[in-house]
């Protein structure tokens, strides 16, 4: 079995408060890489309270984004149209559901063979899910889909894409970003 994480793929991060034209730019190739999947597709929703400037996260970050119930929490409407299962929501960067829910499909289900990750924010949020499953399933191939993300800026998206190889997880498509 092959499993599609799509990451965060919400409207805050793709054209609202924290969005980026790198991030616009992504959404097709998400889109198509969704379509033309075989396995199994689950996302993740990055989901803040009211309250958020007062967390850890917020003191750091001081930009409220993806409030619950808010437009820009929302996966955006193109991508949640073709993704079956509820998004997993998390408040932190990395998701220990998601990893959860995946490690008890791959040992009571049917064994998982990759999990591909694509979305936002590369420097962030993939490379903290994708560190999160490598510890959880580390049998198990974890792939990032280069030019299915974008980083908060193209200079922290090649550093995380550089620093998740060093943790022997697999880097594709990287020849399809802009020099």
């Amino acid at each position: 079995m092959n499993v599609l994480v799509v990451v965060d793929m919400q409207n805050d991060f793709i054209d609202g408060a924290l969005g980026t034209k790198e991030a616009v730019a992504i959404v097709p190739n998400v889109v198509e890489k969704i379509v033309n999947f075989k396995g199994r597709v689950l996302a993740t929703r990055d989901t803040h309270e009211v309250d958020y400037l007062s967390t850890q996260e917020g003191k750091n970050l001081p930009v409220e984004h993806c409030i619950r119930g808010t437009k820009g929490w929302e996966i955006r409407e193109e991508i949640k149209a073709l993704i079956k299962e509820e998004p997993i929501d998390k408040n932190t960067f990395g998701s220990v559901a998601l990893a959860q829910v995946l490690k008890a499909y791959n040992e009571y289900e049917e064994a998982i063979e990759n999990i591909t990750l694509v979305g936002l924010c590369t420097d962030i949020c993939v490379i903290s899910n994708a560190m999160v499953l490598k510890a959880h399933l580390p049998e198990v191939s974890i792939i990032v889909d280069a030019s299915c993300c974008a980083g908060v800026t193209d200079k922290s998206h090649r550093q995380a894409l550089e620093a998740m190889k060093m943790c022997q997880i697999q880097v594709v498509n990287e020849s399809l970003l802009k020099e």
